[in-house]
């Protein structure tokens, strides 16, 4: 029989077991699941988002939503599947997420471009270089970093509105910035360099 955990009598407790005394509140009993289930969940994560960071997230909300839904889960119905539902949904919706704001991100760079003065085509080709690399190398960064560069580079919000919007403290927004910049400039040619931009507040 399939799970971890066992009963006083030392027996195996297998799924429709574990899920019932989970139901009833036995925390134990739910983490032999999680443990039984969670390289499967991991797997099918990372097969929706196709970043191993976004599918391991998405497999511990999974857990969580999962735990929480318990007392909607039919019982005697096979727990598996039900489970691999939520991790699915899961990782769709990180993925969908992702998705949007490189999207946006993607857009706020063409249109930050779009209001000057028409370059020349050689200027223009440079620009469409630099944008296409920059581009592909935020797309390496996790989202967090996308996510506060964006707010600085392409959407150039002062720290106090990078605060709020990221719903941390002042200081926290200086040094993931700070860390989220090394690391862009890290995977970039060294011939490209990203200053930060010239409208930048910090009021």
């Amino acid at each position: 029989m399939k799970g971890s955990n066992r009963s006083v009598e030392g027996r195996p407790l297998d799924d429709t077991a574990l899920v019932e005394r989970a139901r009833n509140g036995d925390v134990n009993a739910y983490e032999a699941l999680v443990q039984q289930y969670q390289e499967l969940a991991f797997r099918v994560a990372f097969q929706v988002t196709g970043n191993a960071a976004d599918a391991e997230d998405a497999a511990q909300e999974a857990f969580v939503n999962a735990y929480y839904a318990l007392g909607r889960f039919r019982a005697g119905a096979p727990f598996r599947p039900w489970l691999l539902r939520i991790v699915a949904n899961e990782a769709r919706n990180r993925r969908t997420s992702a998705h949007r704001r490189t999207a946006l991100m993607e857009r706020a760079l063409a249109a930050q471009s779009s209001g000057e003065a028409a370059p020349s085509p050689e200027r223009a080709a440079e620009a469409d270089e630099f944008r296409a690399t920059l581009i592909a190398a935020l797309r390496r960064l996790r989202d967090d970093d996308r996510l506060v560069l964006a707010y600085r580079l392409f959407f150039d919000l002062s720290e106090a509105e990078m605060a709020t919007a990221l719903n941390c403290p002042r200081g926290t927004v200086k040094s993931r910035l700070s860390r989220a910049l090394a690391r862009l400039r890290s995977i970039l040619p060294d011939e490209i360099r990203v200053p930060l931009s010239e409208g930048q507040r910090d009021g």
